[in-house]
């Protein structure tokens, strides 16, 4: 899979690295000079390539090859420019999958399709699920969001005295909607 991730600070080099190490195609964009200095060399020497460019501009994007990408993940530590990126790789590019982080919980509601997003992921919210879940065994925990909202990524754990416990899934009745992931 060919990924472009705009954004080479700790989150899009790390996501860089993890994915590459699983063997998929990846390209690093960074408007910074000196991280790009710091970090393209070691990170190129792990199999990320680099590329040095504002991702927010459309002949960057072009020359990166976001037309040719699988996947393109905005992960900078500015909201506003990971929504200027999304746009950009879904209607300008066409983008098949576009993925935003959220850095400011308050902007969230802004990272749907309306902007290009198929995916936005906020960290605060995905510790605020963790924590809930770890308080509260038995419930049902959401996630992450997907479709602007009209699908959700959840996590069950049942209870000890569950009557879907020692149940196989296929034993189990989930609405028809309901995709079981494991």
């Amino acid at each position: 899979m060919k990924v472009i991730i705009a954004g080479g600070g700790s989150v899009g080099r790390y996501t860089a690295e993890e994915l590459v190490a699983a063997g998929h195609d990846v390209l690093l964009i960074e408007n910074d000079r000196a991280v790009f200095r710091d970090y393209g060399k070691a990170e190129e020497a792990k199999g990320v390539r680099w590329y040095l460019g504002d991702a927010c501009d459309v002949e960057v994007l072009r020359a990166a090859g976001v037309t040719e990408a699988d996947v393109v993940a905005a992960v900078t530590g500015d909201d506003e420019d990971n929504l200027v990126v999304s746009l950009l790789a879904k209607q300008e590019f066409g983008a098949p999958r576009v993925i935003a982080r959220v850095n400011n919980p308050k902007n969230h509601w802004m990272f749907n399709e309306m902007w290009g997003i198929d995916v936005a992921v906020s960290t605060p919210h995905l510790i605020t699920s963790l924590v809930q879940e770890a308080v509260s065994v038995g419930n049902f925990v959401k996630l992450m969001d997907f479709a602007g909202g009209k699908a959700e990524l959840a996590e069950v754990t049942l209870a000890d005295n569950s009557p879907a416990c020692d149940k196989t899934l296929k034993d189990l009745k989930f609405p028809r909607s309901a995709t079981v992931v494991a």
